[in-house]
């Protein structure tokens, strides 16, 4: 992988950059040392937390899901479903249909999504793997409770509970009961291990797997990853160093940018992961993100001559995935003539270079990653790199990159509204709000 910061170093006095990683540099001590603000949460760090036994037990596990049904409804919110959605998205084929359908739920509170829901399954096999470490998050213990009655009634409570997988707390929670109660196949949610860097786990492997990923090379990669930081920390230091030094020089946003819509959801995960873990103590990036060029022709206004309080990282693949190319138009009442035979990788290529140059000269810095090609071991080294990167961006700011107690309040306010038993004060509060 490689990380360009030609388009960003212009744009930062070289003393809050050489401050800044210094900083980075105590913050990687840190990490390795295990005196980072929230410690308890390093169970990602190996690269691959899943012991061989269990890896083969997830896997035979997919195997028997696509044998039985056509769909595998995936129960889960925040890192419990983006992970795995957004290495399907990148590492499976457009339009291919696959052998079976993985399909998320419980991520939203929409009753229609969920009607819909219902009514697609109505003449489908499916089965069901609800994430939760706790088994009483609102969205998904909800989508759990509806989704379960309906896979009873189709098939019957003993042939359910077979097609259930609970993949929880290793021993405490409302799920985990339920789960020793009616027999669930279950997998763990580690207990050092939030929920954002979760996709190395269980959480993020069953699933994938059931979609076809070759979930050991996505695994290897990230170990690699891993091994390869400890020999050479320099590309995630330069990283983090980078994004830190913009937002000490002013910066506030950071737009993930893709070329290649396969990457749409992967930049969905990395908004959870900076935001969730850098965003706390009246700090941080506002992360988020941009598919060009599509959105060059609706952000890229604003972008080129809005207010100057963004910069932009482009994730790029050097590999092309295609080699479909232009054909010759003998009218050419279009004009396009002049790209018969180039490559439509070409083409974007070109795209993503004129706009790199373009937003620079709007002043906006830009930030270039590129993985080499986009395959499960490339794509796990990919999330892995990201997963340092804030831990050390996070670390270097002073916050705890591990934890997210500003997503309580919206739970609080949400159970008193809603009448929860407990939360009586809170509901008059709001009323009279």
């Amino acid at each position: 992988m490689q990380v360009n910061l030609d388009y960003a170093k212009p744009f930062i006095d070289s003393k809050v950059f050489d401050n800044t990683k210094e900083d980075v540099k105590k913050a990687h001590q840190s990490l390795k040392d295990k005196t980072i603000k929230g410690a308890d949460f390093l169970g990602w760090v190996p690269g691959n937390p899943l012991k061989k036994e269990t890896v083969d037990k997830i896997i035979a596990v997919a195997d028997v899901i696509k044998k039985q049904v056509d769909v595998l409804v995936v129960i889960g919110i925040g890192g419990s479903y983006l992970g795995a959605k957004a290495a399907m998205d990148a590492l499976s084929p457009y339009f291919k249909k696959p052998d079976v359908e993985v399909i998320f739920a419980g991520h939203h509170l929409s009753g229609a999504y969920l009607d819909g829901l219902l009514h697609y399954l109505k003449d489908k096999r499916f089965a069901i793997n609800v994430i939760s470490k706790s088994g009483t998050t609102t969205e998904p213990a909800l989508a759990f409770r509806l989704l379960k009655d309906t896979l009873i009634q189709k098939v019957g409570l003993k042939k359910a509970q077979e097609l259930i997988v609970a993949t929880t707390d290793p021993e405490t929670g409302a799920l985990r009961q339920l789960a020793n109660q009616e027999g669930y196949q279950t997998f763990e949610v580690p207990s050092d291990i939030g929920g954002r860097f979760s996709v190395f786990s269980a959480v993020g492997i069953l699933p994938m797997a059931v979609a076809g990923i070759d979930v050991k090379a996505f695994l290897k990669g990230a170990k690699d990853a891993a091994l390869e930081f400890e020999k050479d920390p320099s590309l995630a230091y330069d990283y983090a160093t980078i994004r830190q030094s913009l937002y000490r020089s002013g910066k506030k946003f950071e737009i993930f940018v893709h070329f290649e819509p396969k990457l749409h959801f992967t930049a969905e995960w990395l908004k959870q992961l900076f935001g969730e873990s850098e965003g706390k103590e009246e700090q941080g990036l506002y992360v988020t993100s941009a598919g060009f060029s599509t959105d060059l022709h609706s952000l890229g206004q604003i972008i080129q001559e809005g207010e100057k309080i963004f910069f932009e990282t482009v994730l790029h693949i050097e590999e092309p995935l295609s080699d479909l190319r232009v054909p010759l138009d003998n009218k050419n009442l279009d004009g396009l003539n002049y790209l018969a035979d180039r490559t439509f990788d070409y083409v974007n290529e070109k795209a993503m270079q004129a706009t790199r140059l373009a937003h620079v000269d709007g002043n906006v810095p830009n930030i270039r990653l590129s993985l080499p090609k986009l395959d499960a071991y490339e794509y796990g080294k990919f999330l892995y790199f990201f997963c340092l990167v804030v831990a050390l961006s996070g670390a270097a700011s002073g916050v705890n990159p591990f934890n997210q107690p500003g997503v309580e309040a919206y739970k609080v306010n949400m159970f008193a509204l809603l009448g929860k038993p407990g939360f009586e004060k809170e509901k008059e509060a709001l009323l009279k709000r």
